[in-house]
């Protein structure tokens, strides 16, 4: 008898788990930069604050870049044609700079960071 209800409590477990695992990834918010003629579009956006985000880059240029970002403590090579994937966060309040290495005079943009009400979610 115990050892039907120590299986039935640890099924109930796994399961439980595994739905908080897919909730937690399901609500994760994305947000989208393409690059294309060296500049990033949009050149700024707005997230919430004390969230982790996903950040997608397209490379739409014909030309390798490296997004770059001292305050965000990131750096990724991107080839053209192809995309790149960002976490970043949960972060405070605040504007966090990023740049393209190879076109650091052309290719710039800024994350603000603001209250977690605020939204620009692609």
């Amino acid at each position: 008898m115990f050892n039907v209800f120590v299986k039935s409590f640890l099924s109930l477990l796994s399961f439980s788990l595994i739905f908080f695992v897919f909730n937690v990834y399901a609500e994760r918010a994305e947000f989208v930069i393409e690059l294309k003629s060296h500049l990033f579009f949009p050149s700024e956006i707005n997230i919430p604050a004390h969230k982790k985000v996903k950040l997608i880059i397209h490379n739409l240029d014909d030309s390798v870049e490296e997004f770059d970002s001292f305050a965000l403590n990131r750096e990724k090579v991107i080839f053209p044609g192809q995309r790149a994937v960002i976490f970043i966060g949960p972060l405070p309040p605040g504007r966090y700079d990023f740049f393209g290495e190879y076109h650091p005079n052309s290719a710039k943009g800024v994350i603000v960071i603001g209250t977690s009400g605020d939204k620009n979610v692609n």
